[in-house]
């Protein structure tokens, strides 16, 4: 699987840019603030039909411009597509010239395992980006996934609605049982995707963290959900009634999922330090990408988006050494020395790709 060509209008700070990509790495370089990044949001935004650090899509859209298009030719073992995304006062998702009418019709067609520094909170921060980390994960191989999770949280804000009407407008408490079904339903088939993938990701990351750490660390993740199964959950949901609606709010289902990770049997966000949720990130971003290649067959586009600084030299090196015969797609503030690889090297300055050079 590879990008051939990102072709980019009113996109962030570029007006008009045709970038053609090879299928090995590729580098873009240059100075903060002058479009590396977002070059990487582009090729998310077509895989996974929303920004990784854009809250509204209208942030995506050039300043003074009413609208924005992007459009990416990729190729996989089995078809050439191309995806084209229009930003205006809505968006509107074309696969291969047709519009799609859900967004679960985009989900797998364009894989990718991205790292950005930011990963750092997926396991320092709240439960919420550990949940993310799962759901982009999930959503690109299980686009079904995506689906029952987005009917879900509807059914959520639903019930909360109701909740708030029972406390305030004294509504009957009967009509709950027709959310809490509801809720069962789709939370029973999410809870058994995430189970699955923590159980695949356990298979890959042990050996991966050995290896990484020259077996000095031992990682151990462990999946934690209030929806083991479907009498569980429903027996849950009665029991926490009153709590609910006194709050206003649906207190337990797989919106309060986490995982947790260990390392040599302690606690990683109790007592690791920065160096090890760094590697154990760099741990958990390898076992997606294998999990991806085994689940499809290929392996997925990796993104770096000025990942690289923040690993020493033999991390890098070892990240490198994993990613032979994948498309690589790195950002940085300087250019990075690399023998014996096929490289294009690209300048970006003002939203302006210039292509350096190419060695093979």
């Amino acid at each position: 699987m590879w990008i051939s060509k990102i072709n980019l209008n009113n996109f962030r700070n570029y007006e008009n840019e045709i970038i053609e990509l090879n299928k090995n790495l590729n580098i873009f370089y240059g100075e903060n603030a002058q479009g590396k990044t977002n070059i990487i949001e582009s090729i998310f935004l077509c895989s996974m039909g929303k920004s990784f650090r854009a809250k509204k899509d209208s942030e995506m859209i050039q300043l003074g411009k009413e609208n924005a298009m992007i459009e990416i030719l990729y190729e996989k073992s089995d078809r050439c597509g191309k995806i084209k995304i229009d930003l205006s006062n809505k968006k509107n998702i074309f696969l291969n010239g047709i519009k799609l009418k859900k967004l679960s019709e985009l989900l797998g067609n364009i894989n990718v395992v991205i790292f950005t520094p930011d990963d750092i909170h997926i396991l320092k921060g709240g439960p919420q980006n550990r949940r993310r980390f799962l759901d982009i994960m999930i959503s690109q191989l299980k686009p079904n996934y995506m689906y029952n999770l987005n009917l879900y949280l509807k059914t959520i804000e639903q019930r909360n609605n109701y909740l708030r009407q029972i406390k305030e407008e004294h509504k009957s408490e009967e009509l709950l049982d027709i959310w809490d079904e509801k809720l069962i339903e789709y939370a029973e088939k999410i809870c058994e995707y995430r189970k699955e993938f923590i159980k695949k990701i356990k298979e890959k990351i042990i050996k991966i963290h050995k290896e990484i750490t020259d077996n000095k660390e031992e990682l151990k993740i462990e999946y934690h959900t209030d929806c083991e199964n479907r009498e569980i959950y429903k027996n849950l949901l009665k029991e926490r009634r009153k709590l609910d609606i006194i709050k206003g709010y649906t207190t337990k289902g797989i919106h309060r999922d986490d995982f947790t990770i260990s390392i040599n049997d302690k606690d990683l966000g109790t007592y690791g330090s920065q160096g090890q949720h760094r590697t154990a990130i760099l741990s958990l971003r390898m076992a997606e990408l294998e999990i991806i290649y085994e689940e499809i067959g290929e392996y997925p586009i990796l993104l770096l988006d000025d990942f690289m600084s923040e690993l020493d030299e033999k991390r890098r090196r070892h990240l490198l050494e994993k990613v032979e015969n994948i498309q690589v797609i790195i950002t940085c503030t300087d250019k990075i020395k690399l023998e014996n690889k096929n490289i294009l090297i690209y300048n970006v300055k003002d939203g302006k790709v210039r292509k350096e050079n190419q060695e093979f």
